[in-house]
């Protein structure tokens, strides 16, 4: 009787499992191939977050809505797209590519949008939706900037009104956000590389799959014994 003791690499349990319960080979599984580093892709992601993270973090301390709404969106995205990488499910990273397009799509839009191209003006109330009259959190809270309160009369009172002055800034508060944006970007197009490099050896593994139920795993060990052949003699018996 033939031993066939085969190792294969398979992308999850669940596939392990049902191939065991439906043959006799036994299996040694793989989560991860040789091709992908899953420590690698928490590495990256990890990093997409704390950026993105960091961006909504300050989003919120402006009451800039819209910009909140779309980093909410971001980061949902970001952690499906590690998912797929982890658990090798490609369509999960097929929407993470999609989404970076229009994510790269919205902060060429805030790039423009503080440095008033194409008739846009920071000074609208276009990001908070038209629901209040604040602006980056960076316009008073930029690195070297004072800010002073100036009461509109010499006398105070609480119901005095006062206007705020903003004065020594060592960067402006909308080359900050450019700033942003633009590492934003950066970081994006990195990742949709990433990603499409992800996709293809996914798919490349994918249509070598043609094995039990449609998989064809790869073999790392093969030893098949074969039963020996006994020689067989003619034995004569001698009458006395």
């Amino acid at each position: 009787m033939a031993i066939n003791i085969v190792l294969f690499k398979f992308r999850s349990s669940e596939r392990c499992l049902m191939l065991c319960l439906n043959s006799s080979i036994c299996f040694y599984c793989h989560y991860f191939t040789d091709h992908l580093n899953w420590k690698e892709s928490l590495l990256r992601s990890s990093g997409v977050l704390m950026v993105a993270l960091e961006r909504q973090v300050f989003d919120f301390l402006g009451y800039q809505w819209a910009p909140i709404l779309a980093n909410f969106f971001h980061i949902l995205v970001v952690i499906l797209g590690l998912f797929g990488t982890i658990q090798y499910r490609p369509r999960y990273i097929v929407v993470y590519t999609v989404w970076t397009a229009l994510w790269v799509a919205w902060n060429v839009f805030i790039i423009c949008f503080y440095l008033e191209v194409g008739g846009l003006s920071k000074d609208s109330d276009l990001l908070t939706f038209n629901i209040s009259a604040h602006h980056s959190w960076w316009s008073e809270h930029g690195p070297g900037c004072v800010r002073r309160e100036i009461p509109a009369s010499g006398e105070r009172s609480a119901d005095t009104q006062s206007y705020i002055s903003i004065m020594g800034c060592l960067l402006e508060y909308q080359y900050i956000e450019v700033l942003h944006s633009s590492f934003q970007i950066l970081i994006s197009l990195l990742g949709f590389i990433y990603a499409c490099y992800v996709i293809s050896v996914i798919t490349e593994e994918e249509d070598s799959f043609d094995f039990i139920g449609g998989f064809d795993p790869f073999p790392l060990y093969h030893v098949n014994e074969k039963p020996s052949h006994l020689l067989l003699k003619p034995v004569h018996h001698v009458s006395s």
